[in-house]
């Protein structure tokens, strides 16, 4: 079996992309707005989370994306398709893997529990959007930075 050497900085910067993301798109400018009101959020509300709590476990969250992303771009692909070799190891391969999980993986995931709920359409694709541009950038870097 073939070893890969993970480097722990890439996953550690790529975690911090989701809070950078997150606040650019969720900004009330871009899509911030329209999430408050699609999602039925306040600023009352939004003022009494605890930030230490939700952004700590956030960064935490979105290491284990970044691993299971390295994972996908390092080790990932059939017979045939080596991964984690020249020529892939470019940030626009692994920027494809991140959001081809985005579209196979979130999309499904989210739009199913937005079903339940009975949440709308626009609020699934402002939060899938959101991960998919996320999860490309996160794997554009831990690819091109691997």
């Amino acid at each position: 079996m073939e070893e890969f050497d993970i480097n722990w900085i890439a996953l550690i910067v790529a975690a911090i992309i989701p809070l950078v993301t997150g606040f650019i798109w969720y900004h009330p400018k871009i899509f911030g707005t329209a999430w408050m009101k699609e999602t039925g959020m306040t600023e009352e509300k939004a003022k009494s989370m605890n930030p230490g709590k939700t952004y700590g476990l956030a960064v935490v969250f979105a290491f284990l994306i970044a691993f299971s992303l390295w994972a996908q771009v390092m080790i990932g692909g059939g017979p045939g398709e080596p991964h984690g070799v020249d020529p892939y190891m470019t940030f626009k391969h692994g920027a494809f893997h991140g959001a081809l999980i985005g579209v196979f993986l979130v999309l499904p995931v989210f739009a199913t529990n937005a079903l339940f709920e009975m949440k709308s359409t626009k609020y699934v694709l402002i939060n899938v959007g959101y991960w998919i541009v996320t999860m490309a950038l996160m794997g554009g870097l831990i690819n091109a930075w691997s």
